[in-house]
């Protein structure tokens, strides 16, 4: 059987590519007529990313006590009264139980960075709507959840200076995979 396989390996490996050659896609030799090209103005409107070093971070500002208004009106039913409760994933508390036998994952007790807050309350929520709060809404609803977290006082007021500057309990927590 080993004599077979030697002997015959190279034409197995001919027809293996011709089968391969044959069955790859080709490029299509007319446009479909599917799509658009977007406009400068769509590709600005989907050009929301925040990064750790709060690079992309809006004009704006917002304080936690305009967090607790829209978070009242917005986030409850969903979070809870402190964030901790409710259908939705938590906001607060947790922190100290990463290392245990029952981590609570939450903003404070887990994410490593502010900004990624901010990024992912402008992309994702409310649920029922996301992406229809105003920059200095984000700006207030990260802040009242950081507050929430007994991360920042009862006056903060957060921009695109300061959210980065925010130290997360976990930013020491994670480790690049790239080098």
């Amino acid at each position: 059987m080993s004599t077979f396989k030697a002997l015959h390996a190279p034409a197995l490996a001919c027809v293996a590519a011709i089968a391969l050659a044959a069955c790859a896609p080709t490029a299509p030799k007319q446009r479909l007529g599917l799509g658009e090209t977007p406009s400068a103005q769509q590709i600005r409107a989907w050009d929301i990313d925040v990064r750790a070093d709060g690079a992309g971070l809006p004009a704006g500002r917002g304080s936690v006590a305009q967090g607790e208004a829209i978070y009242r009106t917005r986030c409850l039913a969903c979070h809870g009264e402190n964030g901790e409760k409710g259908p939705a994933p938590r906001l607060a508390g947790g922190q100290g139980t990463l290392a245990g036998k029952a981590p609570v994952l939450t903003v404070g007790s887990y994410w490593p960075y502010a900004t990624t807050l901010y990024d992912y309350i402008q992309r994702a929520m409310p649920l029922d709507s996301p992406q229809s709060l105003t920059p200095d809404e984000v700006y207030a609803e990260t802040a009242y959840t950081l507050r929430l977290n007994g991360i920042v006082g009862a006056d903060a007021v957060l921009d695109a200076t300061s959210l980065p500057r925010i130290a997360m309990p976990n930013r020491n927590g994670f480790r690049p995979v790239l080098k």
